[in-house]
């Protein structure tokens, strides 16, 4: 027979077995182990005919290791082991193997390619849109917060490319940030923490709304440039945070403050040093004045407080209170420090 022919013939074959399914090659194998095993028992004696011995036999001939520890006997046995569990040994074992890395190689692709589920994800930050370099700082930014717990981070994009931060990020691609399989394959539902930074204000507003409507009891955070597009998500939805950009306020305060866009910079970033940090008092804990807190954190924690608020979303906000002002349960505490305060006790 032409060898070319023969050659086409065993890659056909090679083919089929690989499309076969883990539970059609599993039966394969046991079919073929059976035959082995009964033929060896009708043709030879002594240990290679016992349970375990034979197992242990079939495994290290098939996987080529071949100790020599254990070999047939007769011509009958030998030949068996040359025409039948050898060649068809080999070949479901190396099937097996190479379907296992067709698998992993394929769940990676998919990883990459943002095709994959993390529906199974909780207490995660979800980030809607990629921006390159900005959302990029943003990863680092979250991951150097070593003051809190650790979070997975799904970031998900619209744009046709691979996980730009495989080592750091989880990805999820779809057609639109507002895309109900978007928001289910990132576990949006589950996720403690949502920001939102669109490709524009209607990619953002429409992504932050249906953020919304996945996820009830998650903090969303969106950024606009237009402050109309923010005032509509808070309508919306009360427990956003809408954030506005603020170059131009900021371009002016360093015209007249010289300096004061880099005191601005670093208090946002925690890999700067001293950073802006947030933190709840308990529901116990007792009343203080602002002044009393001022001395309490500077003494134990090195650290400045520079506002107050009644909640986590900012509201009834009071930068450099008097002295005298009553801070009590529930009530926020916005400070600069060197590290986040884990626990503030009052």
């Amino acid at each position: 027979m032409n060898p070319v022919r023969v050659s086409h013939i065993f890659k056909a074959l090679y083919s089929q077995l690989v499309r076969l399914s883990w539970w059609t090659l599993l039966v394969v194998l046991i079919i073929h182990y059976a035959v082995a095993a009964k033929l060896i028992w009708l043709f030879e004696t002594g240990e290679i005919t016992e349970i375990v011995a034979f197992f242990y036999y079939y495994v290290t001939t098939v996987t080529t290791v071949g100790y020599g520890d254990l070999s047939p006997k007769t011509a009958e046995g030998r030949l068996v082991t040359a025409l039948w569990i050898m060649p068809g040994g080999i070949i479901l074992f190396t099937t097996s193997i190479t379907k296992f890395v067709h698998f992993l190689s394929t769940r990676w692709r998919r990883r990459m390619r943002g095709e994959a589920d993390y529906s199974y994800l909780t207490n995660h930050v979800v980030i809607l849109g990629w921006q390159g370099l900005r959302t990029q700082r943003m990863v680092e930014e979250i991951t150097h917060d070593v003051g809190t717990t650790q979070r997975e981070i799904v970031v998900c994009s619209t744009k046709d490319i691979e996980n730009p931060m495989p080592t750091a990020v989880k990805f999820v691609r779809d057609i639109a940030l507002s895309e109900r399989n978007l928001h289910v394959r990132a576990g949006t539902v589950h996720a403690a923490t949502i920001i939102v930074l669109g490709h524009d204000d209607n990619d953002t507003l429409a992504a932050a709304l249906a953020a919304a409507a996945y996820n009830s009891d998650g903090h969303l955070v969106a950024h606009f440039q237009v402050q109309a597009f923010a005032d509509l998500l808070t309508a919306h939805c009360r427990r956003a945070e809408a954030m506005v950009s603020c170059d131009t306020a900021l371009l002016v305060r360093a015209a007249q403050d010289p300096g004061s866009s880099r005191v601005h910079h670093d208090l946002l970033s925690i890999m700067t040093g001293n950073t802006l940090f947030s933190v709840r008092l308990s529901a116990n804990a007792k009343l203080s004045t602002y002044g009393e807190l001022m001395t309490q954190f500077k003494h134990e924690h090195n650290a400045t407080i520079v506002a107050i608020a009644d909640d986590v979303l900012g509201n009834g906000l009071l930068l450099n209170a008097p002295a005298s002002k009553q801070v009590g349960p529930d009530q926020v505490i916005y400070y600069i420090a060197e590290r986040r305060i884990v626990q503030v006790v009052t």
